[in-house]
């Protein structure tokens, strides 16, 4: 017997839907998140969990989920593609950590599904978690997937759908010097504002979050010289 969430299930159709979503989700993922220390694919466990017992609805979550971009259209994987081999080259796979969408994905996330799955998809988190020892997270891996997350939105708009790109960085080490410094959070936290790309951050004392209106606003709209093809 599959158990059901907390919650009534979400409407997921549209961006701002879906971000609302995380939202109601987030004040969980904090409780949650300070109360154990784990690896980065744990806390992507958590958080998957936290957005079904929010209302998330099973057929509509995924993790890792593989999409295969033919002939990209952002500077970035243009570039991603151009380091292949010669005979591996014609597109791109992102794996977002977590990815919200919308009914019509027909709860089919696979890797075949790739088409399906960039159209239906509302919004897309990745995970970053202050977990190695001795190292803190530093600002320049936090804002490679920034920049990657960015990239995803723009090839999403490109084909005519809308997404929301979120960077999640999970930093509860209990250990200060484990933990991002202020300069580091304030760098790529800038970072992602320049890029339309959703900020959350939590730390054992401190807690950044969007207020939910303004992210959906400003992450979904795309400037249309981004869609055009790059060096």
């Amino acid at each position: 017997m599959t158990s059901a969430p907390s919650a009534e299930e979400r409407s997921l159709e549209t961006p701002a839907e879906a971000m609302a979503a995380i939202g109601a989700a987030w004040p969980l993922i904090v409780a949650d998140c300070r109360k154990v220390l784990g690896g980065e694919l744990h806390y992507q466990a958590m958080i998957y969990h936290c957005l079904r017992l929010t209302g998330v609805p099973i057929a509509q979550l995924g993790m890792n989920v593989k999409q295969w971009i033919a002939n990209p259209v952002s500077p970035l994987f243009q570039k991603a593609d151009l380091r292949k081999h010669e005979a591996f080259r014609g597109g791109f796979e992102p794996i977002p950590d977590l990815v919200l969408f919308s009914r019509q994905v027909g709860a089919d996330w696979r890797r075949r599904s790739h088409d399906s799955t960039l159209l239906t998809m509302r919004a897309a988190i990745e995970v970053k978690a202050s977990e190695r020892k001795g190292l803190c997270l530093g600002s320049g891996e936090i804002i490679a997937d920034i920049e990657k997350l960015a990239a995803h939105r723009d090839e999403v708009s490109a084909r005519g759908g809308a997404m929301i790109p979120v960077m999640m960085v999970i930093d509860t080490a209990p250990i200060d010097s484990e933990r991002m410094r202020h300069t580091a959070i304030k760098g790529c936290r800038e970072r992602a504002r320049e890029l339309g790309v959703v900020w959350f951050y939590l730390s054992p004392d401190v807690e950044q979050s969007p207020t939910i209106e303004n992210a959906a606003a400003s992450s979904i709209i795309v400037p249309a010289a981004r869609h055009g093809r790059g060096g």
